[in-house]
């Protein structure tokens, strides 16, 4: 049985992307069968496997307009055991589509596109983009969990509420079984007084949907410039920078989801 898990929140520049291609990444070198969905329309994620536009005609857009089948669209990575569904700008056109659309279930239009490979795979990981709108919802819908990357900076809760609340209003509706895998502090830096506190504050409201370690602390993704430089060469920072402390995290995070 595969496992989805949609990396979500509606805030920008959280670690969303990093997180989806770096613990893809590492679940396919503990030898795990991973898929990256690339559902976000500034495509970060097929770029940071090093695949361009040229690489592929069709994406993620031509699944959810019923064009094409998922597995028509399947590029594999220079990475064993990791595939990844592109993207493209186009995407933001699901957005009229879903809007203009009377089909019943358009909120599950990602999870029937998933249907026929999702056994071929132990992890399906899938990278929204950063609002709460139709591709959003798609994600969550198709979704058996969900980690919340929320980084250490100012404004760091603001509009978890929000995605919350709709998280709650999925379960009740369109996907019962949706749960939250974990929060995943990012951007951490331990020299800044305001990294700790927002750590602080997510231990105190969330320290049992933290991911932890083997040493029993806190998996925190710091701020380090491997993990910013890796998406410009193509390559996820477990590949360019193996023994940073970014790809160690990353590392760590795959070993704790894969411990349960």
């Amino acid at each position: 049985m595969s496992e989805i898990i949609t990396i979500a929140n509606q805030k920008g520049g959280v670690g969303k992307t990093t997180t989806t291609v770096n613990l893809g990444a590492s679940l396919a070198k503990k030898g795990k069968k991973v898929l990256i969905i690339d559902a976000d329309p500034q495509t970060n994620a097929t770029t940071s496997l090093g695949f361009n536009r040229n690489d592929y005609e069709y994406n993620i857009y031509h699944v959810l307009i019923g064009i094409k089948k998922i597995s028509d669209v399947i590029l594999k990575s220079k990475i064993k055991n990791l595939d990844m569904v592109p993207a493209n700008i186009g995407l933001v056109g699901v957005e009229k589509e879903f809007y203009n659309s009377r089909k019943k279930n358009r909120e599950l239009l990602l999870k029937k596109g998933l249907e026929p490979v999702k056994d071929k795979y132990d992890y399906i990981l899938i990278d929204s983009p950063p609002a709460l709108g139709p591709i959003t919802i798609n994600a969550l819908g198709a979704a058996d969990s969900v980690i919340i990357p929320i980084q250490c900076e100012f404004f760091a809760l603001e509009g978890l509420a929000q995605l919350l609340n709709t998280i709650n209003l999925l379960k009740k509706s369109i996907n019962p079984k949706l749960t939250i895998k974990g929060f995943l502090p990012t951007m951490y830096s331990g020299q800044n007084n305001l990294s700790k506190q927002v750590l602080e504050d997510l231990s105190h409201h969330f320290k049992d949907k933290l991911f932890m370690d083997k040493k029993n602390d806190f998996i925190i993704v710091p701020r380090n410039i491997k993990v910013a430089e890796s998406p410009s060469f193509g390559q996820p920072v477990t590949e360019y920078a193996k023994k940073s402390k970014g790809a160690i995290a990353y590392t760590d995070l795959a070993k704790s989801i894969l411990k349960g």
